[in-house]
């Protein structure tokens, strides 16, 4: 028989002590609020102590700049504080600064190496273009102690380094652990409560569980990214026998929403995880999953989600009709189909605050795993959720009129670029 020394079995009892404390915490805190939908107040509190330490490490960073005499931020690249512009004689006069060790006074006017500068900033200009720039992240205006990679970025003070130091420790060892121990507990919970309740009747009994079951996962799956979201007019939620359409940033769209509504989702058949999730929550809700050889054949999309929209007793259908993610700064051409069936829209702009941590995902350039990683170190998912008043398509409107009528509501209410 295994016997545990003194110091083994205080190590044991401490141990569980420790894990028994955390899951009461977690319980206390996080679970139980996500249940019944409120909140005390501590992510808001951590929100704004998060801002007074970005305020003052960007001051800090500015302060020790102009003490050494060199820029925070040189122009021509991309920094981590907002460049202000300049013209293209001050940036030749920069690049000859740099680059030679004459006097400016005594350089001409004209050199042929200038000729590169002016080939570069056409290249620039094409590639970047208004539709271009809208699939890479957004440029913050200062830092948040979230990254040291900048290129222009000098060594400035110890405090600023130690504090960069404790905040990856913080990120890394304590939220990242917390956050995946949250969201493993809001898909298991999706998965099984689903399950079960799929087994039930068809009812008013079944649809009040599937409700508060969807509701309580995803306020937790919230939880597990520190997302701090304002809802605002929120008697124009979505209701039964519509359509509610958003603009899209990031996958957890759909997690920022269906925390506050209950939404039947339109999306294609999966296999692994994703799968198993989509297979539990259609048994518990009518949700709208098409088969990969389904989804190209337009009509029949169209005609599932008519008769969805119909049917007045089935919950709004939850569509991005941008069909990809945007970087959060505009909104991109809606595509007509789910303006063709001639239900009540109901618009929603979402705006993500990128301080604390940036929504958007580049999947050209980040798997989901990568995306989702960063999303769980970063310090926070901070938004804003705007319910529009519903709409619906006039006389002598075309379903692309109306479509982007539509987005042009979601582009002014968020604040974001109508591009056409």
């Amino acid at each position: 028989m295994f016997l545990l020394l003194p110091f083994d079995s205080l190590i044991v009892n401490l141990l569980g002590i420790s894990l028994t404390v955390l899951f009461t915490l977690l319980l206390v805190f996080i679970i139980v609020p996500a249940i019944f939908g409120v909140s005390f107040g501590i992510r808001k509190l951590y929100m704004k102590t998060l801002l007074k330490i970005f305020a003052w490490a960007t001051l800090r960073m500015e302060r020790g700049a102009k003490e050494k005499n060199h820029q925070l931020y040189k122009p021509y690249t991309n920094g981590i504080i907002a460049k202000d512009p300049t013209s293209l004689e001050e940036e030749i006069k920069e690049i000859r600064r740099s680059g030679s060790s004459k006097a400016l006074d005594n350089t001409p006017e004209f050199e042929l190496s200038d000729i590169f500068y002016f080939c570069r900033k056409g290249m620039e200009t094409i590639m970047d273009d208004e539709v271009t720039k809208r699939f890479s992240a957004e440029e913050l205006e200062s830092w948040n102690l979230l990254s040291r990679t900048n290129y222009n970025f000098q060594y400035i003070s110890l405090r600023l380094t130690v504090l960069w130091g404790l905040g990856v420790l913080i990120r890394y060892c304590f939220l990242l652990p917390l956050r995946i121990a949250l969201a493993f507990t809001g898909i298991s919970l999706l998965v099984v409560g689903t399950t079960v309740v799929g087994y039930l009747p068809n009812g008013r009994f079944k649809e009040f569980l599937s409700k508060h079951v969807h509701l309580m996962c995803y306020r937790i799956c919230v939880r597990a990214l520190t997302a701090i979201i304002t809802y605002h007019d929120r008697e124009n939620r979505p209701r039964n026998g519509g359509i509610c359409v958003a603009n899209h940033t990031s996958p957890i769209d759909v997690i920022i929403l269906a925390s506050d509504g209950y939404y039947a989702m339109v999306g294609q058949v999966h296999g692994g995880l994703m799968g198993v999730i989509q297979r539990a929550m259609v048994k518990a809700c009518p949700h709208v999953w098409f088969e990969r050889s389904e989804v190209k054949d337009r009509h029949l999309v169209a005609k599932r989600l008519t008769e969805h929209v119909q049917d007045k007793s089935k919950l709004p259908i939850l569509i991005f009709p941008e069909g990809t993610c945007i970087n959060n700064t505009s909104v991109m051409m809606f595509k007509k189909g789910s303006f063709e069936i001639g239900a009540t829209v109901y618009p929603v702009a979402i705006k993500y605050d990128p301080q604390f941590g940036d929504a958007f995902w580049n999947s050209s350039k980040y798997g989901m795993v990568t995306y989702l990683l960063r999303m769980m170190t970063s310090w926070a998912i901070v938004c804003s959720v705007w319910y529009l008043p519903p709409m619906t398509r006039e006389t002598d409107e075309d379903a692309v009129q109306f479509a982007n009528r539509v987005k042009s509501a979601i582009a002014r209410q968020g604040g974001l670029v109508d591009l056409l």
